[in-house]
């Protein structure tokens, strides 16, 4: 049996059901981070709904990010969706997981829109923190699976009140 704070897997084939809280809304222009605060004010709209696990705490120390795909998306939506995959990006040398949920397994063409989303969007992110004083390597090192992703999180403690760094 599985709850909101443990994936289920009923099949080795099958994708992890996880509830995921929607942050940032497809075509939104504002990147709020896991406790709600305005992070940036991106020049480009976001593709999809982005958000986080909030069971799990990402290598970084923040919530474990997750992108749903398909239609918009409310502010603080939360949704039980499955993870087909993860794309790993490094932020200022730092590993940060991003799974990519949706109700069907996404297609190719999908997948490779997501990683050169992500390669672009860790282009831009390296501009931000060089302008903020933030060093560190930032890029898109690639698709994962699921599992790989989520056995890197580790569970949330009732104790934590915010990432340990600044975004």
């Amino acid at each position: 049996m599985s709850d909101a704070n443990t994936p289920s897997v009923h099949a080795a084939a099958e994708a992890p059901e996880l509830e995921v809280v929607i942050e940032v809304p497809r075509g939104s222009f504002l990147k709020r981070g896991s406790i709600g605060r305005i992070d940036f004010i991106s020049p480009f709209p976001c593709p999809f709904n982005y958000g986080s696990v909030p069971n799990y705490l990402g290598l970084e120390g923040d919530l474990l990010d997750a992108l749903v795909l398909g239609p918009r998306l409310p502010v603080g939506t939360r949704i039980r969706v499955k993870a087909w995959g993860a794309v790993t990006q490094t932020d200022r040398g730092m590993v940060d997981d991003k799974l990519v949920c949706s109700a069907q397994p996404p297609t190719a063409a999908q997948k490779a829109f997501v990683l050169r989303f992500f390669r672009f969007y860790a282009r831009c992110k390296g501009l931000l923190n060089l302008l903020r004083g933030r060093p560190g390597r930032n890029g898109c090192d690639g698709w994962c699976s699921a599992a790989q992703a989520i056995a890197r999180a580790r569970p949330r403690q009732e104790a934590w009140s915010g990432p340990a760094v600044d975004y």
